[in-house]
């Protein structure tokens, strides 16, 4: 699906919510990536087979000195 010189990562990959966006709708919170997956706030994507993915990441806090 990408044309992109460097491909972007493939929508089964791990990592592949850092493929380039196509469109962004932060108004309605979403953008479409360049392999078909669809990124919201939230963190959570919906690949293009269908398949929902819930936020994933790991998020750490600081640690306060």
């Amino acid at each position: 699906m990408c044309s992109h010189l460097i491909p972007c990562p493939d929508a089964d990959s791990e990592n592949r919510d850092l493929a380039v966006v196509l469109v962004s709708h932060p108004e309605q919170g979403w953008r479409l990536l360049c392999n078909g997956v669809v990124l919201f706030d939230d963190d959570g994507e919906l690949l293009p087979d269908g398949r929902s993915v819930p936020d994933h990441h790991t998020w750490q806090a600081p640690v306060l000195a």
